[in-house]
């Protein structure tokens, strides 16, 4: 009996200690990780204190570039509406040149030059913008920034230590620490270690009462009794645990009402929905990049109830010139030819109880589109970032400001206010939780 005790000890230190081992390995991986990261941060840091080749600023030149050049030119081989500037300065004359047709290429072409009526005659005689109020240093940073966006990306080795060394990515792309994801299934794996080792704890409980006799004759001596037996024996006094039966129970039913609240008021949530488009249009690009205003594609928005989606002549007024021969464009001149609607997805829809006024919000109360949208400027796909719930719009309501300053329509409403309260007008003051501002 003494002896099948120390033994099913020793099982379980040493299980206790393979899992031991395990946990501090899975601890110094995501130290490592974390200190790679570090180190990665630090050359990267370096790279980019270095400074830009050419003689110009590239910083202020990137500046200068988003404002000025990025609608018609891209730092790569591609063409949009003028040439990709990839190699500009060894596809000019000079540089003296590109300072002159740069402030004034109409000028330059006018002057008879070679090269300048090259370009304009390539490019479908698109005059370029004249830009006379550009020092040289400006356009000397504009073609620095050119050059350092244009650059191949190459790898280093980052050294860490006397270990050796992680490769990492120059020129944006450097090694990060470890992500959320990473982080997340590390935990994981440590809950499931946990779960596991208290499974494997009770499986050599009933193992242990299982191989221990337990039959002792007249004269002291143990008797084994079956081992069939004795395992069902454990087994039942396990399961037959008042405790761990009610554990079970209420563990199950916990979870399980838990995900039944949760799936109720998921019902009708669309947040995170982000369909496939007819036509893949980038807000990425042409709101964040290109930095063109929603009120030119959405015309209703301060206007009426719909922000309204643009028609196909509103594409057109720029992919009439810029980047015909995209499959993607050549959807829009398909529908214009067949005289056919584009049938764009709805992505935000609320239900039809609900009224919701784009104008009152965006005109009235100065509320921006990011507010309930997300950050569009920053999707490729467009995706329902909000839950759009009663509850999300009457948390706004409570906690908004109204905008009441030079607003005479508010004037009455602000002095009434500031009689009972010190605390700025919000929407929830003048109506904002009455059902009937929105159902009826």
């Amino acid at each position: 009996m003494v002896v099948n005790s120390i033994n099913t000890t020793n099982k379980m230190s040493r299980l206790s200690t393979v899992y031991g081992v395990f946990a501090l390995s899975l601890a110094l991986l995501f130290s490592s990780g974390q200190s790679i990261a570090q180190d990665s941060t630090a050359a990267a840091g370096a790279t980019a204190a270095a400074p830009a080749a050419g003689g110009g600023d590239a910083e202020k030149g990137k500046a200068i570039f988003a404002n000025n050049c990025a609608q018609c030119h891209a730092v790569t081989d591609e063409v949009i509406v003028g040439p990709g500037l990839k190699g500009i300065r060894e596809r000019a004359p000079s540089i003296e040149w590109l300072h002159k047709w740069i402030r004034n290429s109409s000028s330059l072409i006018a002057s008879g030059d070679a090269y300048a009526n090259q370009v304009y005659n390539k490019f479908n005689k698109v005059q370029m913008s004249s830009y006379p109020n550009l020092t040289d240093a400006d356009i000397d940073g504009i073609l620095a920034y050119v050059d350092e966006a244009s650059k191949p990306v190459v790898a280093s080795v980052v050294a860490t230590g006397d270990q050796g060394g992680a490769t990492v990515a120059q020129g944006g792309a450097v090694a990060s620490g470890p992500s959320e994801l990473f982080t997340f299934v590390l935990v994981g794996l440590l809950v499931v270690m946990l779960l596991v080792l208290g499974v494997l704890l009770i499986i050599v409980t009933i193992l242990s009462k299982a191989v221990t006799p337990v039959a002792v004759s007249g004269d002291g001596t143990q008797l084994a009794a079956p081992f069939s037996q004795r395992l069902k024996d454990g087994l039942s006094s396990t399961f037959n645990n008042s405790t761990l039966r009610s554990v079970v129970i209420w563990l199950f039913l916990l979870v399980a009402t838990k995900e039944s609240i949760d799936g109720l008021f998921s019902i009708g949530i669309q947040q995170g929905y982000a369909p496939k488009q007819p036509i893949a249009y980038s807000h990425k690009l042409h709101a964040g990049q290109y930095k063109i205003d929603c009120n030119y594609c959405h015309v209703g928005v301060n206007k009426g109830k719909s922000a309204t989606i643009p028609a196909a002549n509103v594409c057109m007024n720029c992919h009439g010139v810029i980047k015909k021969e995209s499959p993607e464009i050549q959807k829009i001149y398909a529908a214009i030819e067949e005289n056919r609607p584009i049938e764009w997805v709805r992505v935000h829809n609320l239900p039809d109880l609900a009224y919701f006024n784009h104008a009152q919000h965006v005109n009235v109360g100065n509320v921006q589109c990011t507010t309930c949208h997300g950050e569009i400027e920053k999707m490729e796909v467009v995706e329902q970032r909000s839950s759009l719930t009663m509850g999300w719009c009457i948390d706004c309501h409570r906690k908004t400001e109204v905008n009441a300053k030079d607003n005479a329509y508010y004037d009455k409403l602000v002095a009434l206010h500031g009689k009972e309260s010190k605390e700025p007008l919000k929407v929830a003051n003048i109506g904002g939780l009455e059902c009937s501002k929105c159902h009826y």
